[in-house]
C-alpha cells in the first residue's frame, strides 16, 4: 500500500500549496539521484517524494484524496455507504448497484426487485462507469521544458496525448473518457467510458538541471572573450540565441536568459535559464605563451603580483 503523501511529504493536511511544493523541492533535491548515484534507498524516496507531490500539488486530486475519493496512488475507491436501516448500515462495507439491487430484491420479495412491485431500483438499474486504464509514458527532458504531443497505443487505438509544460516524473496525466467503455442502464441510458492514466517518467539532459521552473546550465567562454568580452552562441530549449559576455567575466559568473527556461502554461509565467560561465583556456597560442614567459610577475588577472 503507497504511504500517505501527506506523511511522505512530512506535511500537515490542512498544509497550503506553497508549504507542500516547498516540502516537495526540498525532499527531491535531497534523494535526486544525481546526489545520490547508485543509492537505490535514496532513489525509491525520490519516488515516493514524486508521487506524493503528484497528488497532493493538484488541486483536484488533493480534494478527491481528502474526500476519500480516491487513494494514494489516485485509484479510485469504491463508494462507501453509511448509515442505512436503524442506523444499522451495512456492516461497514462497500456495496455496489447489483449488490444492493440483490439487498432490495431479496428484503422485498419478487424476482424482479423494487420497492411495492414497482420495479423502482433493480440490479443494474443504474448506469456504471467504465474502468479506468493505467499506463506510463516516458517524455524527452526538451519535450517537459517545451510541452508537446505523443502518440500513444491503448488497445487497438493510437491517442494523441498532450504533454503540458513543466511535467515531472510521477505526475500523471489523465485522458477522460479514453478507458474501458461503460456499462449501461436498464433503460438503455450509456454508461460513461473510463479514463486513462498516464504515469510520467521524465528523461533527464546532459546540459540542463531543472530547479523549479528554471533551468540551469554551465557556459563553456575562451580566455579572450572573458577577459576582453564579447558576444557567445548559447543553446537553449527554444533555440540558439547570442549573448553578451562582459569584459573580466570570472568562471563562475551566472548570466540570466529570461524566459528561456520551462515554457509558459495557463496562468504560469516562463522560467529563466541560469548560465554558469567556465573558461576553458584550449590550446594556448605561442604569442600567448610568450607574453606570459616575458611577463613572470604578471600574476593573475586582476593584476596582482605573483
Amino acid at each position: 500500500m503507497t504511504a500517505d503523501p501527506y506523511a511522505v511529504l512530512g506535511v500537515p493536511k490542512t498544509a497550503t500549496d506553497a508549504e507542500i511544493k516547498s516540502a516537495y523541492r526540498k525532499l527531491a533535491k535531497k534523494y535526486h539521484p544525481d546526489a545520490n548515484p547508485g543509492d537505490a534507498t535514496a532513489e525509491a524516496e525520490f519516488k515516493k517524494v514524486n508521487n506524493a507531490y503528484g497528488l497532493l500539488g493538484d488541486k483536484e486530486k488533493r480534494a478527491r484524496f481528502d474526500r476519500g475519493e480516491i487513494d494514494a496512488d489516485g485509484n479510485e475507491r469504491a463508494p462507501q455507504f453509511s448509515g442505512g436501516f436503524g442506523g444499522g448500515g451495512f456492516g461497514g462495507q462497500a456495496m455496489h448497484e447489483e449488490d444492493l439491487g440483490a439487498f432490495f430484491s431479496d428484503m422485498f420479495g419478487g424476482g424482479r426487485g423494487g420497492f411495492g412491485g414497482g420495479g423502482g431500483f433493480r440490479a443494474g438499474a443504474m448506469p456504471r462507469k467504465g474502468q479506468d486504464l493505467h499506463g506510463e509514458i516516458h517524455v524527452p527532458f526538451d519535450q517537459a521544458v517545451l510541452g508537446g504531443h505523443q502518440d500513444v497505443r491503448i488497445g487497438d487505438r493510437t491517442v494523441d496525448v498532450t504533454i503540458p509544460p513543466g511535467v515531472e516524473s510521477g505526475n500523471t496525466l489523465r485522458l477522460r473518457g479514453k478507458g474501458m467503455p461503460g456499462r449501461p442502464g436498464h433503460d438503455g441510458t450509456p454508461g460513461p467510458a473510463g479514463d486513462v492514466l498516464l504515469r510520467l517518467v521524465v528523461g533527464s539532459s546532459p546540459r540542463y538541471r531543472r530547479d523549479g521552473n528554471n533551468l540551469e546550465a554551465t557556459q563553456d567562454i575562451d580566455l579572450r572573450t572573458a577577459v576582453l568580452g564579447g558576444k557567445v552562441r548559447v543553446e537553449t530549449p527554444k533555440g540558439a540565441v547570442a549573448v553578451t559576455v562582459q569584459p573580466n567575466s570570472s568562471s563562475g559568473t551566472l548570466l540570466r536568459l529570461k524566459g528561456r527556461g520551462i515554457a509558459a502554461h495557463g496562468s504560469q509565467p516562463a522560467g529563466d535559464l541560469i548560465l554558469k560561465l567556465a573558461i576553458v583556456l584550449g590550446k594556448a597560442e605561442p604569442e600567448l605563451e610568450a607574453f606570459l614567459k616575458d611577463h613572470p610577475n604578471l600574476g593573475t588577472l586582476t593584476g596582482e603580483a605573483a
